[in-house]
């Protein structure tokens, strides 16, 4: 079963910029793709960016032009680089990998938005 870790939340001022970090327990190149997910209280979880094994990306509309989703294939680490955060940002953000045997989450770090 692969772990997934993310740290890199925390609480910024809006206009600020965070780099969210997600650590995997094996290698990424073994995953279909990989992304980054977000969810608010009482909301469902949405996708925020993914990374296809190929590198491919693809960004919600709410994040694009903001946002960016890179990795570390060396370092089996993908990274959601977020600038120009607002209020709305403010979630918790899960990393997910996905091959077609499974789809894995990890628990998540919390990012916060002050205005």
């Amino acid at each position: 079963q692969v772990h997934l870790v993310e740290s890199g939340g925390g609480l910024v001022q809006a206009g600020g910029s965070l780099r969210l970090s997600c650590v995997a327990s094996e290698s990424i190149f073994n995953f279909d793709h990989m992304a980054w997910y977000r969810q608010t209280p009482g909301m469902q979880r949405v996708l925020v960016a993914s990374i296809t094994s190929g590198g491919s990306t693809y960004y919600s509309d709410s994040v694009k032009g903001r946002f960016t989703i890179s990795r570390d294939i060396d370092k089996n680490t993908v990274y959601l680089q977020m600038i120009s955060l607002n209020i709305e940002d403010s979630a918790v953000y899960y990393c997910y990998a996905e091959d077609v045997y499974r789809g894995v989450y990890g628990r998540g770090t919390q990012v916060l938005v002050s205005s």
